[in-house]
């Protein structure tokens, strides 16, 4: 693997062969519903408490994604997840029941990326034939652990994000048919100063657009040379500030590729309750393992940047009133050999 900046190219592309996404209701709501391959009528997601609902969004994504990828869980290596849970409980339990060698990370919202860019180191440096990248978030289970608990009724604020409930899981190896990952840039935690929970986008814009910036540096491309580039859940707050920034740097992004998984999951012209639009460690991964996946596969798009945001705060660091440091990972995907 060669290693320019903050980029990794793999040497020998690993694929992925299979991929899964399973929502929640609203999601379901949505305008990429057909790309999903299961749809919960309830948010419950038939458990007694959110966090297990979580939990089981994460198990069904895992088996689904082993489905499509024809391959049996004993032949798994590696299972690299996170999510937003204190201790990253959502996957930690479920790697429990997968029962396979687990590799746990966070990157708040850019865990996606995170562990589809060391799952594919995995499979890359020969370490591991399969491994799988799988995240999740829940709406209940966010907002009652950073903001407040649902069942308090608070308003938000016009800017705040909306949580995707759903999980994204993918298993990647070194050979067979699918969007191969080819480079993986690993961002840097930034930090605008942003004190508010709420204000996600605004404080993840910098990080998104600084890895952005580092990979096209390190790439030598320009953004072009995608069909598609994808921040992960800035919505309509974060992602024109991203462009911003970004255009201050000499980098003119184009308006009908550069696009927004928390712009693209709901309709917010219908679904009012979204505001600024999805967020949530499930939202990128549903948004790259359900739709984006199913275009590259389908001939429509052939090479997509998906770049996930994550903001690192945790209740503690609120509480204490500190500000919000942000990071952001992006990966590359291409069709072909």
């Amino acid at each position: 693997m060669k290693v320019n900046g903050q980029t990794w190219e793999y040497e020998h592309r690993p694929v992925i062969i299979g991929s899964s996404s399973i929502v929640g209701p609203e999601e379901g709501e949505g305008p990429l519903a057909e790309d999903f391959d299961f749809i919960y009528d309830n948010l419950e997601i038939n458990e007694k408490t959110w966090e297990k609902g979580e939990r089981r969004l994460l198990e069904d994504a895992a088996r689904k994604a082993l489905e499509l990828a024809g391959i049996q869980e004993e032949q798994l290596q590696f299972y690299v997840g996170g999510d937003l849970m204190n201790q990253i409980i959502s996957s930690s339990f479920a790697a429990r029941q997968m029962g396979v060698p687990y590799l746990g990370v966070f990157g708040a919202c850019s865990t996606s990326m995170e562990s589809l860019a060391v799952a594919s180191l995995l499979v890359d440096s020969g370490a591991a034939r399969y491994a799988m990248a799988g995240t999740a978030s829940h709406n209940c289970t966010v907002e009652k652990q950073f903001r407040y608990p649902t069942e308090y009724g608070s308003q938000k604020p016009p800017y705040a994000q909306y949580t995707v409930t759903g999980a994204g899981c993918s298993v990647v190896t070194n050979q067979g048919k699918g969007p191969r990952v080819t480079h993986a840039t690993i961002g840097k935690v930034m930090d605008l100063g942003v004190k508010d929970p709420f204000n996600m986008g605004t404080a993840m814009a910098p990080a998104a657009a600084d890895t952005i910036s580092a990979h096209l540096k390190d790439t030598g491309r320009t953004p072009d040379y995608y069909d598609l580039i994808v921040t992960g859940d800035l919505a309509s707050v974060g992602h024109p500030i991203t462009r911003e920034l970004l255009l201050q740097e000499g980098i003119a992004m184009d308006q009908t590729n550069f696009m927004d998984c928390g712009l693209m999951i709901y309709d917010r012209d219908k679904q009012k309750y979204a505001l600024a639009g999805g967020s949530g460690c499930g939202c990128s991964a549903v948004v790259t393992y359900g739709h984006i996946l199913k275009q590259m596969n389908s001939g429509k798009l052939q090479k997509v940047l998906v770049v996930a945001t994550g903001a690192l705060l945790s209740p503690i660091s609120y509480q204490q009133g500190e500000s919000i440091p942000c990071i952001a990972h992006a990966v590359s995907l291409e069709m072909g050999g």
